[in-house]
């Protein structure tokens, strides 16, 4: 056997695949070549087999996933069940023809089956784009054809807040405009009729035969390349430019294992309570518990169905041990509930963590306390999606042996900046969950390399300083992007769908307080002449934007204004206009160009 190589400050991330099964050793940990290094170098690696395979000796019989719909129907599925159900339908996909390094779209909701498509990929060397459900056709299309996918996975319908959303007639109209899929194997869920064309098949019906395989289809795990492409993650609002993100199998591994048992999970029992189309969730509500052989609990709706009590329901029912959600979605338990749960409701919850978007002390206190009553810790992770998730927690469950992406803050020049100072934060050092590459129409090589602008670091773009306790303090992006409930959208993008619109003449966008949300979009247009300032204007607005670059990206508070002028920069104008809209609802405002002014005053400091 070789001598392993590994380099003295990434120790850990040989600690952490030592943990993994490799169906060959790899020798040498990581080579610095090209943007993104190398891992892994002359191991062979399959992700099925490491989420489920190897956990049969000890955990066969051992919850891996408790699930439970919107309209409170359950489901349990052992390390055992899950395994059989992977290894059936990579078999059947086998059948298919979908072979290593071709490509399979989810467009499912949280379900079992979701996990079970996403593992039999893996099993096979599929690559996998999990689509989100609440897209309309026309956006579902740009994704197909941007992904390419031999095979679609879908539902007949998917429960989302009291109602059905319907998936295959969705995906059908989508598929009359892209060309390629040569399957649609549906979920059966809700019951809701569908049309049948050429191609499509029920997942049952698939899958149906002798269990976990049938003597004509091949369900051997590929030995895999560690780099292997396994996730392909789209990047918001990039104007009918397409990006996709690609994460090796291993290195998304790797990462994931290492975050969810030194940073995240504290028990047996975790809940990421997320969308499975985040990778935040693929990562850590799916790859994360399932490496570590602890318990997922997944839940398919909205959290306010059919009581805004839901959640604490669903920690009381599986005794969750640990939850990972947004502040978005802590605030909404904030302002849901007259008074926090019952202790013996949440007497098995001992840690909460809050994932990409800032989260503030009151928060923290609000969870911590009057919801833990001391007994819970709580967490602020950050991460990004071009390395696989959460890279570090603050505080952390365990930092011992934990990876150090070696954070820095440093000014524009690239000098490290002393503890109190404002600056970029980079990573000095490699993580294995980063990026493998990117695709898409919309790559460019600035792109490319935009991210390793500083020689021998990663630029975050995130501002951020050190404080006297040695955390860090994150305080906004360098550039235009802003975290939505989790999700990344471009202030720049958005001003110009509204720019380009026939009403307007200008038009800004901003971040503003939102009483509800904690932080949410804004934006104030010049209407063309002519043009009446009312509901209808700004729903026509609006609209343009949801349908051009999703609902997150929608804002959610819209002024008129008489005139914007070209008297204050833009920093002075948007902090203006957020002063001046932070408590307006969703009702639009009207403003005039001497209004701003007058707060540009006020809020100059």
């Amino acid at each position: 056997m070789a001598e392993r190589q590994v380099p003295a400050d990434l120790e850990p991330w040989a600690a952490i695949a030592d943990q993994l099964a490799w169906s060959q050793p790899w020798t040498t940990l990581y080579t610095p070549q090209g943007r993104y290094g190398r891992w892994f170098d002359g191991g062979r690696f399959n992700l099925s087999v490491n989420c489920v395979d190897r956990h049969l000796g000890g955990r066969a019989d051992q919850p891996a996933i408790l699930w439970e719909g919107e309209p409170g129907d359950q489901r349990v599925l052992t390390y055992q069940q899950l395994h059989d159900d992977v290894t059936a339908l990579a078999g059947a996909l086998r059948a298919l023809g979908v072979e290593s390094g071709g490509r399979v779209a989810l467009h499912l909701a949280w379900l079992p089956e979701a996990v079970v498509a996403l593992l039999a990929c893996a099993r096979i060397g599929a690559m996998v784009a999990i689509l989100p459900t609440p897209l309309p056709a026309e956006a579902l299309a740009v994704r197909l054809a941007d992904f390419q996918p031999r095979v679609l996975f879908t539902q007949d319908g998917a429960w989302r807040h009291g109602t059905i959303l319907p998936l295959k007639a969705r995906a059908d109209e989508a598929l009359s405009a892209v060309g390629g899929v040569e399957h649609t194997v549906v979920v059966r869920r809700t019951g809701l009729t569908t049309e049948w064309y050429e191609g499509d098949r029920w997942l049952d019906d698939l899958v149906a035969g002798p269990r976990p395989s049938g003597p004509e289809r091949d369900t051997t795990p590929a030995a895999l390349d560690p780099e292997h492409p396994l996730l392909a993650t789209h990047l918001a609002n990039r104007r009918g430019r397409p990006v996709s993100i690609l994460h090796g199998a291993a290195n998304l591994a790797a990462s994931s294992l290492a975050v969810h048992r030194h940073s995240v999970c504290d028990g047996e029992v975790f809940w990421c309570a997320g969308d499975v189309s985040w990778l935040g969730t693929q990562a850590h509500g799916i790859l994360g518990p399932l490496l570590a052989g602890t318990t997922a609990v997944m839940f398919e709706g909205m959290l306010d169905v059919p009581t805004r009590h839901r959640t604490w329901e669903i920690v009381r029912r599986y005794h969750v041990s640990t939850l990972l959600t947004t502040p978005t979605v802590v605030r909404l338990l904030r302002g849901w509930s007259q008074r926090p749960p019952a202790p013996e409701v949440v007497a098995t919850l001992r840690r909460v963590v809050m994932m990409a978007e800032p989260i503030d002390p009151e928060l923290v206190r609000w969870l911590a306390d009057d919801v833990g009553g001391g007994r819970i810790t709580v967490g602020d992770g950050w991460g990004q999606v071009q390395l696989g998730g959460i890279v570090s927690v603050d505080p952390p469950v365990d930092a011992r042996g934990a990876p150090d992406p070696g954070y820095a803050i440093v000014d524009n020049t690239g000098a490290e900046l002393p503890d109190g100072h404002s600056g970029e934060l980079v990573m000095n050092r490699p993580w294995a969950g980063m990026l493998r590459g990117m695709e898409g129409s919309g790559v460019d090589e600035a792109m490319r390399t935009d991210h390793w602008h500083r020689a021998g670091a990663y630029s975050t773009y995130d501002i951020a300083r050190r404080t006297d306790r040695g955390t860090l303090e994150f305080l906004g992006r360098i550039d235009e992007v802003v975290s939505v409930s989790g999700q990344l959208v471009s202030l720049s993008e958005v001003r110009q769908v509204l720019l380009e619109h026939p009403f307007v003449v200008a038009a800004e966008v901003f971040e503003r307080a939102d009483p509800r949300l904690g932080r949410s979009l804004a934006a104030a247009v010049q209407l063309t002449e002519g043009v009446q300032a009312d509901a209808a204007a700004a729903g026509e607005l609006l609209d343009t934007v949801r349908e051009l670059l999703g609902g997150l990206a929608r804002p959610r508070g819209l002024a008129f204004v008489d005139h914007i002028g070209d008297h204050l920069n833009q920093a002075d104008l948007r902090r203006a206009l957020a002063f001046l809209l932070a408590r307006a609802g969703e009702e639009p405002v009207h403003l005039t160009w001497k209004q701003i002014l007058a707060a540009s005053v006020a809020t100059r400091g």
